[in-house]
């Protein structure tokens, strides 16, 4: 979902708000709920037409094991994210925490816990960003599907929804991040009382951040399933999942997402100056599947080398620096980060083009800046480079690449000056 109306430069007060967050880049998103139970997809109940007495009988037979969001919180660090979003309600209108406003939730019913409170507690511990996921659309409130043509009905459904709104905003302390979800059947703002509700949480919680699903721009947009960079100048951060689906499903190992191919995203988003929030979906127990516990542990021992690629802040370059036939880049200023993903290793000499070079012309789309120094980012390893018309050529690199982990170092190449972005 994209922003549906153009993006206004930020105000100082978004910038304040928003440096955590582009500084962050990675973060970590949670689909746990009844739905993990059959395992069919969080979407079951509309898509197989389950009537809401038989959907509510999958909530008593619902007991998670404990412990288990500081599982997820200790993986989410270890994977080198920074910050975690939990859905505490979904469409299926079952809230995971004691709100006041039904005894549809997860303290009166299946698990007896405060599902919310556990988790923001499990963030805190390791360090980690608190965000919070709330669906708008509600397929169990009687009045979530009719408000859009009974106005007695949508003042009903408005109340309870900014009324869990409220307290998720006001009983867990500071909170991060707001990520609204699912905007129907209402399908305006002014329908949903946007702005009303959003100045509330923002009188609750002044430093939050708040995503576009409410249909206002707010502070980031959220491209789903593909990573699309905003309009520079706009925040924005792609929801990914690991293996197509956002709650739990018992796909094959073919349908996770490889290793490389998750920090080619994370490059794509650094290039970008946007975020990745990728989900993984727990078991109904609340356990993690062991292969993307592998494959995130994989990511964050990766990161903890060339992680300086990745997090803090960044310049625009998603249309730019991508002369290399065995990577692409993002860049901070004078320094560019070459992720060296694409393809295999090239060997002990290859070329990069497009750069300007000392005593050359500047190439026809070039960057416009001299190279200074070129070096392995993790070691700090010099790399010897012969100046040619419109390129560089690397020299005496090890024959077999030198990163065991994916197969892909970073090259840190440092400018005399600020190179074109384009």
């Amino acid at each position: 979902m994209q922003d549906r109306i153009p993006a206004s430069p930020l105000t100082p007060a978004q910038k304040r708000r928003l440096k955590w967050f582009r500084d962050a880049r990675f973060g970590m998103f949670i689909h746990w709920g009844v739905y993990s139970q059959p395992a069919r997809g969080e979407w079951m109940m509309h898509r197989e037409g389950i009537p809401v007495a038989e959907y509510e009988g999958l909530v008593d037979t619902w007991q998670p094991g404990h412990d288990v969001a500081r599982n997820w919180a200790r993986l989410a660090r270890r994977a080198g994210m920074k910050y975690m979003v939990f859905t505490t309600k979904h469409h299926d209108g079952f809230c995971l925490w004691d709100t006041d406003m039904t005894d549809y939730n997860a303290v009166r019913r299946g698990p007896k816990r405060d599902l919310v409170g556990e988790y923001v507690e499990a963030c805190r511990a390791e360090g980690l960003r608190v965000g919070l996921y709330y669906s708008l659309r509600d397929w169990h409130h009687p009045d979530g599907s009719t408000c859009v043509t009974d106005e007695e009905g949508r003042r009903r459904f408005l109340d309870f929804t900014q009324g869990c709104v409220r307290e998720l905003m006001s009983r867990y302390g500071k909170i991060d991040i707001l990520w609204y979800d699912g905007p129907g059947p209402l399908s305006t703002p002014e329908a949903w009382e946007s702005e009303k509700m959003n100045g509330m949480v923002r009188d609750l919680q002044p430093g939050i951040l708040i995503n576009n699903r409410s249909l206002l721009p707010e502070d980031f947009g959220t491209p789903e399933g593909h990573l699309q960079a905003a309009p520079e100048g706009r925040a924005w951060e792609a929801c990914m999942t690991l293996n197509g689906s956002w709650c739990y499903a018992p796909t094959p190992p073919e349908d996770w997402l490889p290793v490389r191919q998750i920090l080619r995203m994370l490059n794509t988003v650094a290039a970008g100056d946007g975020n990745l929030l990728l989900n993984i979906g727990p078991r109904a127990d609340g356990s993690i599947p062991e292969i993307a516990v592998d494959r995130l542990e994989a990511v964050g021992e990766w990161l903890g080398k060339y992680g300086e690629a990745l997090y803090g802040p960044a310049d625009r370059v998603e249309k730019g620096l991508s002369w290399s036939n065995i990577g692409y880049w993002s860049l901070k200023g004078r320094t560019g980060y070459l992720w060296m993903l694409r393809g295999g290793w090239p060997g002990p000499t290859f070329g990069i083009g497009g750069l300007r070079v000392p005593g050359k012309r500047q190439p026809e789309g070039g960057l416009g800046a001299k190279v200074e120094r070129v070096t392995f980012l993790d070691t700090g390893k010099e790399i010897e480079f012969d100046s040619e018309p419109g390129r560089i050529v690397l020299k005496g690199l090890p024959k077999r690449c030198p990163d065991p982990i994916a197969h892909g170092p970073v090259l840190k190449i440092e400018f005399g000056n600020n190179p074109k972005r384009q």
